[in-house]
């Protein structure tokens, strides 16, 4: 039988996790919003954190002006990289509007055949929104469930946090895709990225994939900026 002492220590214990769960998002804003102060954040001692997130103080609500509460930036597609994407995000960094109220947004533009690999977001859940052209998208769930399929414009499909997903081109002209994370800093992990570039033991990556030596660093000198 437990003894009182350690039914105690026990709820304690799930009640630290509940609240862990309850609590691991964005706060909720204190004012009507909070234009970081540029200034001010640049000094060393000025800036909090929260969590990962570093919050810069706010200047004064009378020096704001409707300029920062737009962002212009999204009207055309960005730079592509080797896997056929553009991807322009807004956050409070470059958008200053958004600043504490829990959001961002990304543009994504992918050429024919071009891919968003697998990744996941483990701060936000995304809501993508298919502008133009045909995109195959989905996500896995913990169980390994695919849940995927062709969106064409004017669909929209919910990514939900934490979970693996990923989006093609399938259609035969560049596709334009509206990406709304419940996030200011949603963060981003690429799996090939994660797995092949973060220096993860190679005896432990050839057993876990059943791949060799050359092959584990065919793999590194692809995904590993640093690897030579």
């Amino acid at each position: 039988m437990f003894s009182q002492n350690t039914l105690l220590i026990f709820l304690a214990i799930f009640l630290l996790h509940v609240s862990t769960i309850t609590f691991a998002s964005d706060p909720d804003p204190v004012q009507d919003f909070c234009i970081p102060h540029q200034k001010l954040g640049s000094m060393n001692n000025s800036s909090h954190h929260h969590g990962m997130l570093s919050i810069l103080p706010c200047k004064n609500s009378s020096e704001a002006t409707a300029t920062d509460f737009v962002f212009s930036s999204t009207k055309a597609a960005g730079n592509f990289s080797d896997e056929g994407i553009a991807v322009i995000s807004a956050n409070p960094a470059n958008f200053p509007g958004l600043n504490t109220l829990g959001m961002s947004f990304a543009r994504a533009d992918i050429e024919v055949g071009g891919i968003n690999p697998p990744h996941f977001h483990p701060r936000a859940t995304e809501l993508v929104h298919v502008v133009e052209g045909k995109v195959y998208i989905g996500f896995v769930d913990s169980s390994n469930r695919v849940f995927a399929r062709v969106l064409e414009q004017g669909e929209v499909m919910v990514l939900p946090r934490g979970l693996v997903h990923f989006m093609m081109n399938i259609g035969d002209k560049i596709a334009t895709i509206f990406g709304s994370f419940n996030s200011q800093n949603p963060g981003m992990q690429k799996i090939p990225s994660a797995v092949f570039g973060s220096g993860i033991d190679e005896k432990l990556l050839q057993k876990a994939f059943g791949l060799d030596s050359k092959q584990i660093g065919s793999m590194r000198r692809k995904f590993d900026p640093n690897s030579k």
